[in-house]
Order: C-alpha cells, then structure tokens, then sequence
C-alpha cells in the first residue's frame, strides 16, 4: 500500500463534523439525481404527455366509443391521429376540443364542459397529513390529474418543501424552480412580494398548472412569528394570505388542489384557511391512525385560535381517505372496518389500493394516468386504475354537490 493510498484511506475515516457529512451526502446525492434525470430527460427534452385510445377517450368525455367513431369518419370535430391496425389516438387538447365540440352542436340539457359557472366558487381542496408515508402527495398528483383528464382548469399547488409533487410534474426544486418562485413569493412580508401569476407555471398536461416548492417554502415559517410580533393594524394575518393570492387567480380555474407539508406548521395553517375543502389520507394501521389522532387534536386546537382571530372555518366538506390498502390485510381490514364506524359518511368509500403499477410507475417520475396499459400486467393496472378512479370520482361528485348540481 503506497503512502498516497493510506493518506487517502485515512482521510475517508477521519472523524467528520455531522454537517460536514451531511453536505458530502447531499452533493453525492444531487449529483446522483441530476445524472439520472439527464438520462430520463436529455438537457433539451421536456416531460410530454401520451395520447389516449378511443376508449380512454370516450370515457373521459361520457360518451360512447362508436359515437366517437362516427364522428372522426365523418370530419366533425378534431382529427385523431391513426395508430397501429388504425387505432384513434387522441391528445388531451384533442378530448378538450372533442369536449367544446359537443356543447357547441350537442343537446341543451347535457354538458360536456365541466367548467364552474357563474355562482360557482372556485374549489380548493388542501391535501394534509403530518404522518409520512400517508400516501398525500400521490393523492394529491392523481386528484389534480383526474380533473384535468375530465376537463376542469386545474392548478397544483406544491406547498412542501419536499416538493415531491414538483418533481412529478417536471419541475427538479434544486435546478428548475428560481428564487422566489414558489408560493413563498407570492405571500411574503417584505418588498419583494411577487404576483402569484408571475409564479405559475405550465405543464405538459393541457388544463393542469402548477405552483412549484423548494426548501424556500421554509422562509414563511421562520418570518411568520416576527411578522405576527411586528404586525401593524390593517395588514393581513398570516391565515389569509394564501387565500388572498388565489383570488387573485380565481377566474383562471375551476379546482385548486394543495399539496400541504407533512407538519403543522404556518404553511399548512394557511391553506386550511385557504381551501374549501379538506382531504385527509391515512393508511390503514394503528401508528398511522394514532398519529392522526394527534394530527387532528392539534389541528382542532389551532383552527379554534384562527376562526376567533376571522379566519373562515367553513368548509364545503371534509373527508378521510384509505390510502396504500391491501384487500388481504386483515389487520387493514380491521382498521378500516373501524374508521367507518368512527367516519361514517366522512370516509370516502372507495378506497386507493397499494399497487406495484403506481409505485413502479414514480420510479419514472409519472403518475398511473400517465402511463399507458401496455407497460403493466392489465390485471394489476386495471386493478389500480378501477381504485384511483373510484376515489378521484367521488370527490368529483363532491364537487358537483358543493356547485349544486346533481
């Protein structure tokens, strides 16, 4: 062994500082991603969105397959473009034109644009759970996704640090997302306060926008209390400041959907002020629901300060969703069977499957929605995607119900 290698091999097990090898493991780390991600994506590449089959197609809209057959051979509406053994494939903006086409020429009583009418309150639905693991954000991704494939203006708003849900939809929090370009921009104290429509940005999915999250997202719980102790009569308490910026964007969307951190922080106290609706994922064994029960003594706590101080309480409905289940669990099975007799009505009755397809499908940084049958056993993919329209479906109809239609 030469002088060189054991100097080297001594450095390697020198005692380090915890921050020293923190920062080693996050630049080996980032490294590791970004050389990933260049293989996934090549510098010029950009995420893109699949097409979908006629059925996939009709099903979205409400309407029959053949019906769509009819229309594309006779010229109306948009062409499909002809895949193998002549399949119709169709884009998103192909089913959204499809969609516009129809209420144009179609019957009076039926509508095929989703889209909130006048009267209608702009839906924000916050996604919130502290336990990790709660299966939050692949709820919220599918939630925001679903509506967008069934024609609704959708915003995402990734409001974790983590910024897994960024990630999911293009947007690397380290390399893509600048300074001041998460919701944090849009609701800090100071002077260099931007419009939240400045912040939002595309994605590949057509009717799906997003706000971005990094670690900046972090600044507004640091900032809060000193702005809490240095506030001057008029200015706004932290609870309305994420409502305020979306209003400020209403016009532009049917469904807000939050993804909230998984701490009971500021940040998550915003968007329960914020939204008009709350969904609560929980995977179905005990540590996980006694969390929860922590989680929502808490949450009762605080929500009590807030409503005293003006914050608006009033939701249009609150839900539990069973996330991550295994049908042949019976300790599952158990906790679940106890949760209804808890819920009641409260709990979404379909419930989100654990399923090698979802989670093979994030490995690709995709959603299931994203992803054509293909790549799967139709078995297991059928199996989850009967599951995640199920859920996604009944929220839809909660929507609905909240807008007063039937």
């Amino acid at each position: 062994m030469t002088e060189q290698t054991v100097a080297d091999h001594s450095a390697l097990n020198e005692p380090r500082a915890i921050h020293e090898l923190i920062a080693a493991d996050a630049r080996e780390l980032s490294a590791k991603l970004v050389a990933h991600r260049l293989k996934l994506f090549p510098p010029k590449a950009a995420k893109t969105l699949r097409r979908f089959s006629s059925g996939e197609a009709a099903k979205f809209i409400g309407v029959n397959d053949s019906y769509l057959r009819q229309l594309s051979l006779e010229k109306k509406g948009p062409d499909p473009e002809i895949g193998p053994a002549g399949r119709r494939l169709y884009s998103l903006d192909d089913i959204q034109a499809l969609r516009t086409y129809l209420d144009e020429t179609g019957k009076a009583s039926r509508r095929y644009l989703p889209t909130r009418g006048e009267g209608e309150h702009l839906q924000v639905i916050a996604v919130v759970n502290f336990k990790g693991g709660s299966g939050k954000t692949t709820s919220a991704a599918h939630l925001a996704q679903h509506l967008a494939l069934q024609g609704y203006r959708v915003l995402a708003v990734d409001l974790d640090p983590q910024a897994s849900l960024s990630a999911l939809h293009g947007y690397q929090p380290e390399f893509d997302v600048e300074e001041n370009g998460t919701l944090y921009g849009a609701i800090r104290y100071d002077d260099s306060r931007r419009e939240l429509s400045d912040i939002i940005r595309r994605t590949y999915f057509p009717l799906l926008d997003i706000v971005p999250a990094n670690i900046e997202l972090m600044e507004f719980e640091h900032e809060t209390p000193k702005a809490l102790a240095q506030r001057q009569s008029g200015d706004p308490l932290f609870f309305a400041r994420v409502a305020t910026v979306l209003g400020s964007v209403e016009s532009n969307y049917d469904a807000v959907v939050i993804d909230c951190p998984p701490q009971l922080g500021f940040l998550t106290l915003s968007a329960l002020c914020a939204a008009t609706a709350v969904l609560i994922p929980v995977h179905p064994q005990m540590l996980d629901v006694m969390s929860m029960s922590q989680f929502l003594l808490m949450t009762s706590d605080l929500l009590e300060v807030v409503a005293k101080a003006g914050g608006n309480m009033n939701y249009d409905w609150m839900r539990y969703l069973v996330t991550r289940y295994e049908p042949g669990d019976g300790p599952q099975a158990q906790m679940v069977g106890f949760m209804r007799s808890l819920f009641g009505d409260r709990m979404i009755t379909n419930m989100m499957l654990k399923s090698t397809a979802i989670s093979d499908a994030g490995i690709t940084k995709q959603t299931l929605y994203e992803v054509p049958r293909e790549q799967f056993t139709r078995s297991t993919y059928d199996r989850a995607m009967e599951s995640l329209d199920g859920v996604n479906g009944e929220i839809q109809n909660l929507m609905q119900a909240a807008w007063g239609r039937t």
